[in-house]
């Protein structure tokens, strides 16, 4: 394969021209390549009255064969605890191997999760142990379904190439910024599971961790219950992918001396905008024959770190408690992003020394805090508190919304957010709002609603392991993904999954 980098495509302009630009930069004839890939896809919108389409792209003047993955033969078994992505993926590279995989879910299966949601948003009804945190897919299933990540590994490409194979959109494999959108997560989702029972895997849901059997400082088992009634598995290997909101998992970690810390997060608000207003911004008059925009700010401009987190073109801000009287928000957009409202968390830097207490579990009680602050705040019944920015910049209390209404299911309740925080919190929310308006122009206006509260941006604690992926205290075990503080989002979870089930294995072919 020859690559060829920085192809540009005007809006309008069929991508089907792009094996015609190929062979004429190239001096080739079309029909001499044989085969042609989209390795990335990208806007360049620096110049407004010149946006154009960024293309990298592999050609071969010769057939490529398709190289079929070589998964090493093992036995062995293991129980892997939560299906989030990073479970379910470490499940599934469990089973190509061979070896024997138990995945034990606290919620429902998706099509059952997503019922279960729908009786919350339009009643208030909160089920503890099956909602947008807890059940098949994770917290990720009801997002923007966001791929893209920081993290620069091979395995990133293996997650993006396995989810298309399992029927997510093939555009994510070369878009810059992927994303799988919520309408499509569920089939993927099913699809992944579908393929660990078909290779022998057990997939249990409504099967909440109760314990772990740990003895002279080594995994012996673990015992559940589903459906109210209690079981247990005998086991010298627990995966945990448990996810940053399993805080009773985390207690009962705690509990047997699992070594674990607490490590910096963030919180703040879900900040909302029309999207007409961003796509202007962002693009221009052109706006609307593009994709829906997007932005990423950072701010330095006051105390603490701002950043701007998992934003949504065209989406919507969710109600995401996992507990009761609690009010927590998070973002969510389907595929085609075709909603009237953009939304992104705008969230603070919180630091160990924010915390009440040395122990890892401080930050769960600080994030705690809040979200019941938030539930008060909204008046109960999982109302979200909501102000308008310019008000929380001037400190002021909003009466009646400027042309941007909340997305939010559940109803809000205005709320002087400029409160809500501790002060060095709030001013650096306005000095960094402010700061951003440089950047896009109007960003503090325009209508721009704040919704409260933002708490559950990372895990909160971190539960160490060392070299061999082990609890440095617990062999056996093995914290894994976004909940044990080793991802940062879909695919970072997926690809942190892969690499224990890969240790997993190689441990396995070491001992046969």
């Amino acid at each position: 394969m020859k690559r060829i980098n920085g192809i540009k495509l005007r809006i309008g302009e069929s991508e089907d021209t792009l094996i015609l630009k190929v062979a004429k930069l190239e001096r080739i004839k079309p029909n001499d390549i044989k085969s042609f890939k989209i390795v990335k896809k990208s806007i360049d919108a620096r110049d407004k009255s010149n946006i154009f389409f960024l293309y990298n792209i592999d050609y071969s003047l010769v057939q490529e064969v398709p190289v079929e993955r070589d998964y090493r033969q093992v036995r062995g078994e293991a129980v892997v605890v939560g299906s989030g992505p990073c479970g379910l993926f470490c499940a599934l590279y469990l089973a190509r191997s061979g070896v024997k995989v138990t995945l034990l879910e606290r919620g429902s299966s998706v099509d059952e999760r997503e019922k279960i949601n729908n009786i919350f948003y339009t009643t208030g009804r909160l089920n503890t142990e099956c909602n947008v945190q807890f059940g098949e897919g994770g917290a990720g299933t009801f997002s923007d379904g966001k791929l893209n990540t920081q993290v620069n590994n091979e395995r990133i490409k293996t997650v993006l190439e396995d989810f298309v194979s399992f029927g997510a959109p093939k555009e994510i494999a070369y878009l810059s910024k992927p994303h799988i959108g919520s309408d499509n997560l569920p089939r993927v989702i099913k699809n992944i599971r579908n393929e660990i029972i078909r290779l022998g895997g057990k997939v249990l849901f409504n099967a909440k961790l109760n314990d772990i059997i740990i003895k002279n400082g080594a995994v012996e088992g673990v015992i559940y219950k589903q459906d109210g009634v209690e079981g247990s598995i005998k086991t010298n290997r627990v995966i945990l992918a448990v996810g940053h909101s399993a805080r009773d998992t985390f207690e009962m970690l705690d509990s047997h001396g699992v070594m674990m810390e607490s490590k910096d997060f963030a919180v703040g608000f879900r900040i909302e905008h029309s999207q007409e207003f961003i796509g202007i911004s962002q693009y221009g008059k052109q706006y609307n024959l593009l994709p829906p925009a997007e932005y990423k700010l950072v701010s330095h401009a006051g105390e603490r770190d701002v950043f701007t987190f998992c934003m949504c073109p065209g989406g919507y801000v969710m109600p995401a408690t996992s507990e009761e009287n609690a009010v927590v928000t998070n973002g969510m957009s389907e595929f085609a992003r075709d909603g009237k409202n953009a939304n992104s968390a705008l969230v603070c830097k919180v630091t160990r020394a924010d915390f009440c207490g040395e122990d890892a579990l401080a930050g769960v009680r600080f994030q705690r805090e809040l979200e019941k602050k938030a539930f008060i705040a909204g008046g109960g019944g999982y109302k979200a508190p909501v102000q308008l920015v310019k008000d929380f910049i001037n400190k002021k209390e909003s009466f009646s919304f400027d042309g941007v209404h909340p997305t939010y299911k559940l109803g809000t309740e205005f709320y002087p957010l400029h409160n809500f925080f501790e002060k060095s919190f709030t001013n650096s929310l306005i000095s960094a709002t402010i700061d951003m308006s440089k950047k896009i122009k109007g960003f503090a206006d325009n209508g721009a609603i704040f919704t409260g509260v933002e708490s559950r941006t990372s895990s909160p604690l971190r539960i160490l392991r060392g070299e061999n992926l082990q609890s440095v205290n617990t062999v056996g075990l093995y914290p894994a993904g976004e909940g044990a503080g080793y991802a940062g989002g879909i695919t970072s979870a997926a690809a942190d999954g892969i690499k224990v089930a890969t240790a997993i294995i190689n441990e396995l072919i070491f001992k046969q």
